[in-house]
């Protein structure tokens, strides 16, 4: 499993996604913002996702800000309920690393919440998008696979 280099990241997200903005601190940061709508009919939502080789990967939608459902007191899967940081994929099953590409996994992931996140709002809370349930914020991984797999002496 070989680690996506981050200027090769910023270049597959630009050409899927060329009207945003990407900034990246060297090889050791990215972030991402733009607008994703997941649908004809959907909003538009504008999403940051953060990238750091040594806290993982984070996504937030930063505008608008996410309603709760009638019936809800909280929003589905996400880490944290002010900064409406979502909860893509279960950490502990390692269902991403920095070898994937993030324009091809996690920013699809993003807009594929916000649809379920939709029907949520329009079905009085039913979660429809599957994943672990969980009432706290589950415990978010730091490391990436290959970061996790080289500490324990993989390669």
């Amino acid at each position: 499993m070989n680690s996506r280099s981050l200027i090769h990241q910023a270049g597959v997200i630009r050409s899927y996604f060329p009207d945003t903005e990407i900034t990246r601190d060297g090889e050791s940061a990215l972030t991402w913002v733009g607008w994703l709508q997941p649908t004809p009919l959907s909003a538009r939502y504008k999403v940051k996702v953060q990238y750091s080789r040594k806290k993982g990967i984070s996504v937030f939608v930063l505008e608008p800000r996410l309603e709760i459902a009638r019936g809800s007191s909280r929003l589905p899967h996400v880490y944290d309920q002010q900064s409406q940081e979502l909860c893509l994929f279960y950490p502990k099953d390692r269902e991403w690393d920095i070898s994937m590409w993030i324009a091809k996994t996690i920013i699809p992931w993003a807009s594929e919440w916000l649809y379920f996140y939709e029907l949520w709002l329009v079905t009085d809370g039913d979660w429809l998008g599957g994943g672990v349930t969980h009432q706290e914020a589950p415990e978010k991984s730091t490391k990436t696979n290959i970061e996790a797999n080289n500490d324990n002496g993989a390669r």
